[in-house]
């Protein structure tokens, strides 16, 4: 698998031949790329630097604090840590910058750069771009030897996250705490193992870890899809657990498993927390998902006389368009939940806290909340791409068909029938149309993705 280098960052498979995987080659020249317009934009030679647990971990991060030493840059090293937790530590030290060093639900053989801005964000796409540039050009000025950086260790930043979500105003730990709940916790061998437990014993929760060694070899697929979860599932009945906990390899995705070894469902993960903080702030609040999310959180906004407003996918689009409309949570439907108040970043474990009290609150148990919320069925397809049918002349073709219709053409196409909705975007990694459907049942989902498939070949 080549190389990809984008505006939100840099990754690739481990090993394998210089220019057709993320090399130590290709490491260095990145990160310098990066630390490079840090000193450029910022003139803050402070980046902090944290990763997963995944088995390239100590190679990447070698290479990469090494290399901004070597530009001059004050390395903040968080070790082990989480997405969330660097993105937070990156304000806390006041830093130019942060390079998380995760490939998130992707393989064990991936890794990746993703890179933050001085408010502990993803960097936007104009500012992706300039990095992208300077990484084309090349013959970066290195610092000479008596003024090469340092690197200093910080091992609590994971118990200040933790410590941060617990005086969130929302988070009430005595509520929870009197319901001793008993969580098994599936973090995939990586780093959620330090952070999740932690947080639940602050929460007064009985814990069980499966999974929960630290070896970068994932016990199974890391992306936490009802399918890769059996394993939690099971544990979940066996153990006549009040809950399930999954989190991917960098603890951004929060997924849920109720007592009966059902998923609660990853889209739900977000309209459940909405729920409550929307209760929290009443009509005047308002919250953001991407367009390829559920339509729960639209109608469970409308339910407490909230504003919904839909992004274009990922995160940085997410985060800005909060940020434009003021929202009050938000985040994508994979289960990454984005709450202001913390920080605007997606961050499972806030969500952890958020949930139970929300579930502590509520008085029922997981499944009988989620039967509280409206049922959509989501069916996803992908279409291959050809010179012979451009995206431009698809596009045409059912924005005419479908004119009388409500169309959003910010990412892609988003059609919005009465009884669903389809959004078809291209792939910013293959050369397909990612074609999703989502609807009260799943016969009408796919009837939906069939007819559009249909008008493409009429196109």
């Amino acid at each position: 698998m080549p190389l990809i280098k984008s505006i939100s960052g840099f990754r690739g498979t481990i090993g394998g031949r210089a220019g057709e995987n993320l090399t130590p080659e290709d490491i260095v020249a990145c990160t310098a790329a990066f630390g490079y317009w840090v000193l450029k934009t910022t003139g803050n030679a402070k980046i902090v630097v944290g990763t997963d647990g995944r088995l390239s971990r100590e190679i990447v991060s070698g290479l990469v604090i090494n290399t901004l030493r070597a530009l001059g840059i004050r390395v903040i090293n968080v070790g082990l840590s989480t997405t969330p937790t660097v993105e937070m530590a990156v304000v806390w030290e006041n830093a130019g910058g942060g390079i998380i060093l995760t490939a998130s639900h992707n393989p064990a053989e991936w890794n990746a750069l993703k890179l933050l801005n001085a408010r502990g964000e993803f960097i936007s796409a104009a500012d992706g771009q300039e990095v992208l540039h300077l990484l084309q050009q090349g013959g970066f000025e290195y610092a000479p030897v008596h003024r090469i950086g340092t690197c200093e260790d910080r091992t609590d930043c994971i118990e200040r996250h933790i410590e941060s979500i617990l005086a969130l105003p929302s988070v009430d730990a005595a509520a929870v705490r009197a319901r001793r709940y008993h969580i098994i916790v599936d973090p995939v061998n990586s780093t959620g193992a330090i952070a999740v437990p932690p947080l639940l014993k602050a929460l007064g929760c009985t814990c069980t870890l499966i999974n929960g060694d630290i070896t970068g070899q994932f016990a199974h697929n890391p992306e936490p899809l009802p399918e890769h979860l059996t394993q939690l599932s099971e544990a979940v009945v066996r153990e006549r657990a009040h809950l399930g906990i999954a989190v991917d390899p960098d603890v951004d995705r929060l997924v849920l498993i109720c007592e009966d070894g059902q998923p609660f469902g990853e889209e739900y993960t977000l309209v459940a927390i909405a729920d409550y903080i929307l209760g929290l702030h009443g009509p005047g609040g308002s919250t953001v998902s991407n367009l390829s999310s559920s339509r729960a959180l639209r109608d469970v906004a409308a339910r407490h006389g909230a504003q919904y407003f839909a992004a274009a996918v990922g995160e940085v689009n997410v985060v800005e368009k909060m940020k434009a409309v003021g929202a009050v949570i938000g985040g994508e439907g994979n289960g990454g939940v984005i709450y202001p108040a913390l920080h605007y970043g997606r961050d499972a474990l806030v969500g952890i806290a958020l949930f139970l009290t929300h579930l502590a609150k509520s008085g029922k148990s997981a499944g009988k909340l989620r039967r509280t919320y409206p049922d959509y069925f989501m069916v996803k397809a992908r279409i291959e791409r050809s010179a012979d049918l451009p995206l431009e002349r698809i596009f045409s073709f059912l924005q005419k068909k479908y004119c009388h219709l409500p169309l959003n053409t910010e990412d892609g196409l988003k059609i919005d029938f009465p009884e669903g909705w389809v959004h078809l975007r291209p792939s910013n990694t293959e050369p397909i149309v990612r074609l999703y459907a989502e609807a009260s049942s799943p016969e009408q989902a796919s009837q939906l993705v069939e007819a559009i498939q249909h008008d493409i070949l009429q196109a």
